[in-house]
């Protein structure tokens, strides 16, 4: 028998140039000779070349030829897209080959018909109309495109359905295979006649079905031939069952992910005529209700993250080198799940999880028939859902990693009416169409399990997904013991690295530097109170799956609490430097005897005195901390059953090293941390994660600038503005700094570090030689390292056109949007010392005391100073006012209590972006008067019946569905008083929300109804709104106001 290999597809990533354009445009227009077109790589997002207008409508238009030397009659040609943003249209020829509305999914087009010999002319249309997401999606081909051949007898795409049922110590391994000789479709809608669906039958047939199993060690496993018969050769389709017999096979395991090659051959007259390879592991999985999920028969917990598709600075743009490292480090911190939040995922994250030992929780949409934003996917939802889910389920249903199928994310359908629970019969049906089998289960993740209508869709899925509501857990185990319950979004904690707003025992949510306290003190309205209760919570329900926090890394978009670049939620930031909650994650999803850590935050360099919160986690049982080699006392870890997972001192500041112990069982040192005070930056450090990559274009290598001072010690609130030149056979594509407030670009030269530290990501070109990176900054001596790129094999297809430039490439299409220039010799602050030489104590004797601030470098650009005296959650205080004079300040007290001198700098922006503060102390002073003539925060309130959350603006946040009470004493309304109070008001409720104004404590003896009130104003997102209400009488002198929510 010959066995002639078929190329049955190719990569088709090279030779295609861009074309931005607004909304409207035509072929004709686009394919204009003054047209400019850009060379480009794909996969490309051609959103992430613009910071200042990430969301920016327009078109992009994709070309280029492909040459066809011949033209067999009896093959078929398609174009494979694994992924274009959004609404595409392919052109070939002139004409339309395809269309296709939904960015994530795959999708796949004969162009068989379209074709001529010699030189084709493919166009890819994309449509972006902004806002079509909550999140940054990327706009244009972001994912590989494959040039298919397909011989007349063929295996569909995705055609080949693999099962795997346990037989003791063996398994058994079920195969599908869709033979057609029809033109080629992504979901066959043909009907299957019952003499067309056999199981192993024998015909005296030409055509013969293989399956090859190839053992992880490359040793044949097994081989299972069948015959095929010839009907399927007259424009005919038929499926073939296979059933194999795999004797002992080693298990698809987190630890010992062992995966198996299946080769699949259709040999027809002795020759094969085409060849699918994919891999298998074998496995099984099972939820309970009352003990969780279960891999192999052994009970693990979902430790896992939900994770948007971005990828920092690189965009939307898949990359494999990028996303595996996203992984590792994500397998690091203890994770072994992932939610593919809120979208199909890339093939590659698939492939990636099988290889390393992830679960995954596949995620399909975020919007159904009801739309989150104007131009989001609700459009097509009616006429595309179907063929979606059969693109998505079809693609990805033989991964061993996948568990669960999940069919929506807070879906306000299922909420809303009955027709909720008729689209989830509907999508069930869809998934189960093509996987019959169930390699794994039906979910839904949702916000509103608190109401019926959502349990109802839930109790159609049984696989109960849970957002933000863990206070349901119990309550619904009991009502629905048939359900599987698990947290398919939690925590949405906040924090930037290396930012740290005191105290700890304050929680901030917003602050005047547009940054989210590393210290574990900022939370969101509707998340986990802590990262601590977050843990502790499912770890205690121990009939809970797991849970999926939000997120493992920061994602760009949704930067909640403010309106920057990008989120503040994650672990790990956009450029791929650890939080300090990642340690606290870590702590307690890994194992001290297998990989002993501990982790001491924050890092130690303040002004004199200043109180600093200090935090030690470790997953060891035992931690002590030291200050210069003495004592500061030790911490006793109950992992099993507490709830305060890190040991937590206070310290004045001063100058030396901080040091963390942790130690075993057996009072063994096992892990230590340290942080040491350190001066300004006096050289660059170069740290790469490797020191040679592959030259096939697409390997990376990750660069960290960082800064060190004079005596070595790392430098870690360092903000150099640094410019990186890369020569040689690589080529700079990224620059991120992990910074939501930094515009700078991604695709730049010159940006800051934040924090100590910026990422460079470098890539190969396709020729292999020295690669050299040249890092310069203002004052210092520049940074220099030098790699290799190495020869290697790579598919044709590829190409290495683009890198990072000083200016951006494409037209700005909006002309509201201005591009500022980059100071490239500027000297930031890094730090504002604050002196106080009189102390930090007023009273009545010395109630007014002189302050002054210390730049440091001292040759610093920028000398914006601002002065502020502030409550502990960093809102105006009334204890005390301020005389400014430039970098000196007098403080002149009001009345007793603690409050914070606050010290700020512009530090060459148009916000704030740097604080210092020190603690000062009022006593004997009296107490001090709130003006209600000018605003007051809610963040202000002066007690509550409740436990208040943070809100955004430094407002406050009720709990549903308690009546909190918020209470604010000592207001002064002055001899004439006022009968109407405007209350500015954040809800996203369906229903308008009622609450009451009283004066007094509510309910108690002298307190009075003032007002009953209701709020109708249609919600936006992240906004308040003012709204006036008038009193039923005027409200004079000092009172408490109090507010009743409901």
């Amino acid at each position: 028998m010959s066995n002639q290999k078929l190329n049955n597809r190719r990569l088709m990533n090279d030779g295609w140039s861009f074309s931005k354009h607004q909304i409207g445009a035509t072929l004709q227009l686009v394919l204009d000779a003054n047209t400019v077109w850009h060379p480009v790589d794909l996969p490309h997002d051609w959103l992430i070349y613009n910071t200042y207008d990430l969301y920016e409508t327009g078109e992009g238009w994709y070309r280029r030829t492909l040459s066809m030397e011949e033209l067999k009659t009896k093959e078929r040609y398609t174009l494979r897209f694994e992924g274009v943003y959004m609404n595409s249209t392919l052109y070939v020829n002139g004409k339309v080959a395809g269309e296709w509305k939904y960015g994530y999914s795959t999708f796949e087009f004969d162009i068989t018909e379209f074709l001529t010999e010699g030189d084709n002319e493919i166009v890819m249309q994309v449509i972006y109309e902004s806002p079509n997401s909550r999140w940054y999606s990327g706009a244009g081909i972001y994912r590989n495109v494959w040039f298919h051949t397909y011989p007349e007898v063929h295996i569909n795409p995705d055609g080949i359905y693999s099962s795997t049922e346990k037989a003791g110590e063996d398994f058994y391994t079920f195969l599908s295979t869709e033979l057609s000789s029809l033109p080629i479709s992504m979901e066959p809608k043909i009907s299957v006649p019952e003499n067309f669906h056999g199981l192993d039958r024998d015909f005296a047939s030409s055509i013969e079905l293989r399956h090859t199993v190839w053992s992880p060690n490359h040793e044949l496993v097994c081989t299972h031939t069948v015959d095929v018969t010839d009907e399927v050769t007259k424009n005919a389709f038929y499926v073939q069952d296979s059933k194999l017999h795999i004797i002992a096979p080693l298990l698809w395991e987190l630890e010992t992910p062992n995966l198996y090659q299946v080769q699949t051959d259709i040999i027809k007259d002795n020759t094969v005529i085409q060849t699918i390879t994919q891999k298998i592991g074998f496995r099984t999985i099972e939820f309970t209700c009352e003990e969780g999920f279960f891999l192999n028969g052994k009970h693990v917990k979902l430790y896992g993250v939900c994770q948007h598709h971005d990828l920092g600075s690189l965009g939307a743009a898949i990359n494999r080198t990028a996303l595996k490292r996203q992984l590792s480090m994500l397998k690091e911190m203890g994770v072994n799940a992932i939610r593919t939040s809120h979208n199909m995922p890339a093939i590659e994250l698939m492939e990636l999880a099988d290889e390393m030992g992830f679960l995954i929780n596949s995620e399909a949409f975020d919007i159904w028939e009801r739309s989150k934003t104007t131009y989001d996917y609700a459009r097509f939802f009616p006429e595309w859902a179907e063929k979606d889910v059969a693109s998505w389920i079809r693609r990805d249903r033989n991964h061993p990693s996948l568990i669960m199928w999940s069919i929506g994310n807070e879906i306000y359908d299922t909420h809303a009416d009955e027709r909720g629970q008729e689209v989830t019969r509907m999508l069930l049906s869809f998934v189960r169409k093509h996987d019959c089998r169930l390699n794994a289960p039906v979910t839904i993740g949702s916000n509103y399990m608190a109401w019926e209508n959502a349990q109802k869709c839930a109790d159609i899925v049984k696989l109960a997904g849970y957002n933000y509501a863990e206070r349901l857990y119990q309550e619904h185990h009991e009502l629905h013991p048939d359900w599987m319950i698990y947290g398919s979004e939690t925590a949405s904690t906040l924090q930037s690295r290396g930012i740290y707003h005191f105290p700890y025992s304050k929680a901030i949510l917003a602050d005047d530097d547009e940054q989210c306290s590393s210290l574990g003190n900022t939370t969101s309205s509707w998340g986990a109170r802590s990262t601590e209760y977050c843990i502790t919570k499912d770890r205690d329900a121990t009939f809970s799956a797991g849970q999926f926090i939000w997120t493992g890394w920061d994602y760009i978009g949704e930067p909640t609490p403010y309106f920057t670049k990008n989120s503040y939620f994650g672990q790990v930031d956009t450029a791929g430097f650890k939080k300090d909650m990642f340690y606290i994650y870590q702590s307690e999803w890994t194992d001290y005897k297998k990989s002993p850590m501990v982790h001491l935050f924050p890092y130690w360099d303040f002004s004199k005195d200043q109180m600093i919160d200090i935090r030690v986690c470790s997953n060891a049982p035992k931690v002590e901390l030291f200050f210069n080699e003495n004592s500061l006392g030790t911490y006793d870890i109950d992992h099993k059953h507490g709830t305060q997972l890190c040991g937590h001192w206070q310290l004045p500041y001063e100058e030396g090293t901080l040091k963390a112990v942790a130690y075993d069982e057996f009072g063994n040192i096992i892990a230590t941390d340290t942080r040491t005070s350190f001066g300004d930056a006096a050289t660059i450090k170069l740290t790469p994660d490797k020191t040679t990559l592959l030259a096939n274009s697409q390997d990376l290598l990750f660069v960290e600038i960082s800064m060190e001072d004079c005596n070595g010690n790392p430098v870690e609130n360092a903000n150099n503005r640094v410019t990186v030149d890369v020569s040689g056979a690589g080529r700079l594509i990224g620059l991120d700094n992990g910074d939501s407030t930094d515009y700078d670009q991604y695709k730049g030269i010159s940006r800051r570090l934040f924090s100590g530290k910026l990422l460079a990501v470098i890539a190969s070109t396709l020729t292999p030689g020295e690669i050299t990176i040249k890092v310069s900054s203002e004052t210092l001596p520049a940074g220099t390292l030098t790699f290799t790129s190495i020869p290697c094999e790579y598919p044709e297809g590829l190409s290495d056109n683009m890198r990072n430039t000083n200016h951006i490439i494409y037209p700005v299409l909006n002309p509201k949007v201005t591009i500022p220039t980059t100071n490239e010799t500027e000297i930031p602050i890094r730090k504002l010392e604050i002196v106080t030489p009189l102390g930090t104590t007023l009273t009545k004797d010395l109630s007014t005391i002189e302050s002054y601030v210390i730049i440091h470098p001292a040759n610093a650009t920028y000398q914006d100073i601002d002065w502020r005296i502030t409550n502990g959650s960093g809102i105006d205080s009334n204890l005390a006012k301020l005389e400014k004079d430039g970098a000196k300040v007098k403080v002149i007290a009001l009345g007793s209590g603690k409050a914070y001198l606050r010290c700020t700098c512009q530090n060459g922006a148009d916000k704030v972006r740097m604080i210092s503060e020190v603690e000062l102390n009022f006593n004997d002073l009296g107490e001090a008067t709130m003006n209600p003539y000018e605003f007051i925060y809610g963040g202000l309130y002066s007690w509550s019946n409740t436990n208040l959350t943070n809100g955004i603006e430094r407002g406050i946040s009720s709990l549903l569905p308690i009546d909190s009470y918020i209470c604010f004493k000592n207001v002064d309304f002055g001899s004439y008083g006022s009968d109407e109070i405007t209350v500015p008001i954040y809800c996203l409720d369906t229903e308008p929300p009622t609450f009451e104004i009283w004066e007094g404590i509510p309910h108690e003896e002298g307190s009075e109804l003032l007002a009953d009130c209701i709020f109708s104003k249609k919600p936006i997102w992240n906004h308040h709104q003012p709204e006036t209400y008038r009193l039923k009488r005027r409200v004079k002198g000092i009172v408490t106001i109090s507010f009743v929510v409901f």
